[in-house]
């Protein structure tokens, strides 16, 4: 494997240094600092055209789906021509038969959380409460230094019951961890980092947030959505170059899986320097869409704002807004209780009034609003906050989202294209929930759920994402399950309610186009066509025609910008 380090608009950086001084009060080192000053010296430039011949390519455009067998890139790293009749001059590179298809774009990942799970403690693949001490165990063998052991990824559900902070304990009891649940929607600590936080019977639940107690009133050690804060209030913030080291650990990995943009679903304030910090100093191989946290909103207003820095690799132009938490942890605010918790209807982060306050003072500020909602109250919620402050139409202009819709009242199905919002949705959750979706919400609410299907024939536009780490960050693995509504193994067979499967074709637009639309990059990014940059991938088997499951799908290469940044095969 080797790896190489709006569009309407002609807004472009102008973060300056001493703007980003004033605006945090932070001391960064004089190479961060140059860097938000200006770009530094850029590549050499290009000074020859590049011929990618004799592929099999495929992409979608405004008028449909095309197909081709070169692509002829300029010396600026975009697409020239497809199938051109001179290639002159050009240098010619072998396809040798490939699939050749526009790079694709995750429209809602944590790049910050992926890359930090790269060196953390990782419970992905734990399959009980004592597989996970095991992995805990010998990561805290092998990382005596560190205060903190942090780490995510474990899930309940498969488990058959929660982990509590005496499990914990087990493993690890000189010194605080913190473990974050796949849906980052709950953590579970052990004694250490409670006393700490100051967690006792007597501490009442937050606002939108929950501690789970014992029988006997004891905090278990879990806290699930604004209780984690109790916690990770205490934990060392991380430095400015221990972001560009995630950053760096997670370009890496989502290239190598075909990802050439990825929009990222929550920025904080001291994460924004090495964003700047990275694409100004020509670093990044990821074209990053920062979506930014309320808190970097409020800090920042529309300062940090741009529509693209140079050459389009970062984008910050959306605000993050949470109307209620996940499914799993009983976060997602429902209309109606949870079938197997019957005394509770979720978790609202924001009241009715305050959701609505707040989207409309980011769409004052110009940006686009993107609002976490999974349960139909939550959903419910979004939509009439839109409602009030676009009105009918108004949504079009800045594209404002809703991320995961993720289970909608029938009645609401139609509001999302009549209000010109763009369902953000996750292909994966569906296989990942099916186990668990119906006993939370019974049957008759899944009509709405997961619903891709009935959102696009009412014509909304899907752009669609993983929300790694949360699940599998690989593209195919989300393209597979949107098409065959199956997990890898094909279960279940036929199907989980197929009746809401997409096409391959339907599939590929909404992690390329519709994705790039979305981020409203759609004029330079999404589709394989010319003035476009030149981001595409190559892979080892054609989707439209595999026999193999689609999940099979391995990428050889990856450009972006009309370079080579990874080799993972051989063509």
């Amino acid at each position: 494997m080797k790896h190489v380090g709006d569009c309407r608009s002609t807004e472009r950086s102008r973060f300056s240094r001493n703007q980003f001084l004033r605006l945090t009060g932070a001391a960064i080192t004089a190479t961060t600092a140059a860097a938000l000053t200006a770009c530094s010296d850029p590549d050499p430039p290009r000074t020859e055209r590049v011929l990618l011949d004799r592929v099999r390519g495929y992409t979608c455009t405004a008028d449909g789906f095309h197909r081709f067998s070169s692509v002829l890139i300029d010396a600026n790293g975009r697409v020239e021509a497809l199938d051109p009749a001179s290639t002159a001059g050009a240098r010619r590179i072998d396809g040798r038969g490939r699939v050749c298809l526009p790079g694709l774009h995750d429209a809602h990942g944590h790049i910050w959380n992926f890359g930090a799970a790269l060196t953390q403690i990782n419970l992905a693949g734990a399959q009980s409460v004592d597989d996970a001490l095991r992995v805990i165990t010998t990561y805290a063998r092998d990382h005596r230094d560190r205060p903190w052991l942090l780490g995510r990824g474990w899930n309940d559900v498969p488990w058959g019951r929660l982990p509590t902070a005496s499990d914990i304990d087990q493993a690890v009891d000189d010194r605080p961890v913190w473990l974050l649940r796949v849906d980052s929607h709950a953590g579970v600590g052990n004694t250490a980092a409670l006393r700490l936080a100051g967690i006792t019977p007597s501490t009442p639940d937050p606002v939108g947030g929950q501690i789970i107690r014992d029988h006997d009133g004891r905090p278990s050690g879990v806290l699930v959505d604004t209780a984690k804060r109790l916690v990770e209030q205490h934990i060392p913030v991380p430095t400015l170059s221990d972001y560009e080291d995630r950053l760096h650990a997670a370009q890496r990995k989502l290239n190598a899986a075909g990802l050439t943009s990825i929009s990222e679903a929550s920025t904080a304030p001291d994460q924004i320097p090495a964003l700047y910090d990275l694409a100004n100093t020509g670093r990044m191989t990821l074209r990053i869409n920062a979506f930014l946290n309320w808190q970097a909103f409020n800090q920042f207003g529309s300062q940090v704002r741009t529509d693209s820095t140079a050459d389009d690799m970062l984008r910050i132009r959306t605000v993050k807004l949470l109307a209620d938490g996940a499914l799993g942890s009983y976060g997602a605010a429902l209309l109606e209780p949870y079938t197997d918790q019957p005394e509770s209807r979720g978790l609202p982060q924001l009241q009715p009034a305050e959701l609505t306050a707040r989207v409309r003072q980011i769409v004052s500020a110009g940006y686009q609003t993107a609002i976490h909602a999974i349960g139909d109250y939550g959903n419910r919620m979004a939509l009439d906050a839109y409602t009030t402050v676009l009105g009918s139409a108004q949504g079009l202009r800045l594209r404002h989202r809703i991320e995961h819709v993720q289970i909608l009242a029938p009645p609401d199905l139609p509001r999302l294209a009549q209000l010109g919002l763009i369902a953000s949705m996750q292909p994966s959750h569906a296989t990942d929930d099916m186990n668990m979706a119906e006993t939370r919400i019974g049957p008759a609410r899944l009509a709405g759920a997961y619903a891709w299907r009935s959102l696009l024939d009412h014509g909304t536009i899907l752009a669609a994402g993983s929300d790694f780490p949360v699940s599998s960050y690989r593209p195919f693995d989300g393209i597979h399950a949107a098409v065959t509504r199956t997990d890898r193994d094909g279960h279940p067979v036929g199907g989980w309610h197929r009746e809401q499967a997409l096409t391959v074709v339907e599939a590929l637009r909404a992690y390329t186009l519709d994705a790039a639309y979305a981020s409203h990059q759609e004029r330079n990014l999404g589709s394989i066509e010319p003035g476009k940059h030149a981001d595409l991938v190559l892979l080892d088997r054609d989707p439209f025609s595999a026999q193999a499951p689609l999940w099979r799908t391995e990428v050889l290469q990856t450009w972006v910008g009309g370079k080579c940044v990874g080799e993972y095969g051989q063509l």
